[in-house]
């Protein structure tokens, strides 16, 4: 490295920094349309007066600094600023500074509502361009239609609202995310789990057994497919592609769950045999939390997206143009405007997914040199996203150490390392998506120093 910096004291001095101008603005936001006044003003000046001082001590990039309180005892966050984070949830939310500087302008409630005009729903809001953005969505995914959501978990609560009826039975795999088993059991339907293979994938065959499984037992189909591309547990790819052509030879709707897809990897719904692809924001599209996709074709928008048909019996009031499963509007704010901010970058970045995955292999290669240590998904990974073992390795280790698996945390803290799970040396997950390769180097470089300062055998 050309220059040692502090990471720590950079990242409160930013903060403070950052803080000052925003005490700036809330001058501004207080004055009268025809001025200061004297005491706004003198505290305006104030405040400007040591912004020079603050920018001088951030051009040191090194000394003594406090964590900064944002108010009380609620203090920053610096977790980005000041490590390299592994922690497999945050890796494709992180924001990208142009939502950084979308969640500053438009932080306000209700801010993507002031252009608000008839037909009055979100979606139809021309400046900003959010109406743009659902078009711009819906092709991004391969899809003919789109709306955002408060996370995925409510993109999966809206078709299974629409689709399952009482008693009805869904297809998922048995790696499903928690979320799909609560929407379904929301809707009064139930699951009915596909088993995955030896290899902990599944199958087009398994689910199509389950079909079948489902149809002998009740004499009716189920009501809808609900699959994970990639799961949450082991991140293995499981067969989508063939899992869509089963639900198109049966007829049954098929829901695509892209929460580790959408936003880092190219995602083509037609070409995947899907009706409705979900994505979560923050997990996949660097935006602001609680934020999703739910996209659909031609042929089911029309329900999905359905519009109130209600009348109230003594106005007479009707809000037909309001869609239901949604209340009326979704995502609005900070976190929409995080992330239209950062769709152009997100859109570029799913063109490199290859090197993503590239990046994510070496570092394992690197840590398979670690004698124990074992990767418990697919390998070599087709995700930056994996399951590791360090049992046989930094586990043995933990039996002794004062620290017991804390020693782990530890020493990756010291050397600017964080997201593994605290006190976790047996199984865990960790994510390399986003790292540059200089990152990727480092870390691979730390665990190996790890295990060389505990004497655990490397190849």
């Amino acid at each position: 490295m050309d220059e040692q910096i502090n990471k720590r004291y950079l990242a409160n001095k930013i903060f403070e920094t950052q803080f000052a101008l925003e005490d700036l603005r809330q001058i501004v936001r207080e004055a009268l349309p025809t001025g200061m006044t004297d005491e706004q003003s003198a505290r305006f000046s104030e405040i400007v007066s040591g912004l020079g001082g603050l920018v001088e001590e951030i051009g040191a990039k090194d000394g003594q600094t406090q964590p900064v309180s944002i108010v009380g005892d609620l203090m920053c966050r610096t977790r980005e600023e000041e490590f390299i984070n592994i922690q497999p949830i945050q890796a494709g939310g992180r924001l990208t500074p142009e939502a950084r500087k979308a969640v500053i302008a438009y932080g306000d409630g209700y801010s993507t509502c002031d252009s608000c005009r008839k037909p009055f729903r979100l979606d139809k809001i021309e400046k900003p361009s959010i109406a743009g953005f659902h078009t711009d969505l819906a092709e991004f995914v391969g899809m003919d239609q789109a709306r955002v959501v408060p996370g995925a978990r409510r993109g999966f609560q809206a078709v299974a609202s629409t689709l399952v009826e009482k008693g009805d039975d869904v297809v998922v795999s048995a790696f499903a995310h928690y979320t799909e088993f609560l929407a379904v059991e929301g809707a009064g339907g139930s699951i009915r789990e596909a088993p995955v293979n030896e290899d902990n994938i599944l199958t087009a065959e398994s689910v199509a057994h389950k079909i079948d499984e489902v149809k002998k037992e009740t004499g009716k189909l189920p009501s809808l497919i609900m699959i994970d591309h990639f799961d949450y547990l082991l991140c293995n790819e499981h067969d989508i592609y063939g899992i869509g052509k089963v639900a198109q030879e049966y007829g049954i709707p098929f829901l695509y769950n892209g929460a580790y897809t959408v936003g880092i990897m190219p995602v083509d719904g037609k070409k995947l045999g899907a009706d409705f692809i979900v994505g979560s924001g923050h997990k996949s599209m660097a935006s602001v939390a609680p934020s999703g996709v739910l996209a659909t074709t031609e042929e089911w928008a029309d329900k999905i997206f359905r519009t109130t048909q209600m009348v109230g019996d003594v106005t007479g009031r009707k809000f037909g143009i309001k869609e239901v499963e949604f209340l009326g509007c979704t995502l609005m704010g900070a976190p929409l405007l995080s992330m239209m901010a950062s769709f152009p970058y997100v859109k570029e970045r799913t063109k490199h997914w290859d090197e993503e995955v590239k990046k994510s292999n070496y570092f394992l290669n690197e840590f398979l040199r670690i004698e124990g240590n074992e990767v418990l998904s697919e390998f070599p990974r087709k995700h930056a996203l994996t399951k590791v073992d360090t049992t046989n390795t930094f586990d043995k280790v933990a039996k002794t150490h004062k620290r017991r698996g804390y020693f782990f945390s530890d020493e990756l803290k010291k050397r600017g390392i964080v997201g593994e799970f605290p006190g976790a040396t047996r199984s865990w997950k960790l994510s390399t998506y986003g790292l540059s390769w200089d990152q990727i180097h480092y870390l691979s470089d730390a665990f190996l120093e790890i295990a060389e300062k505990y004497e655990l055998n490397i190849n």
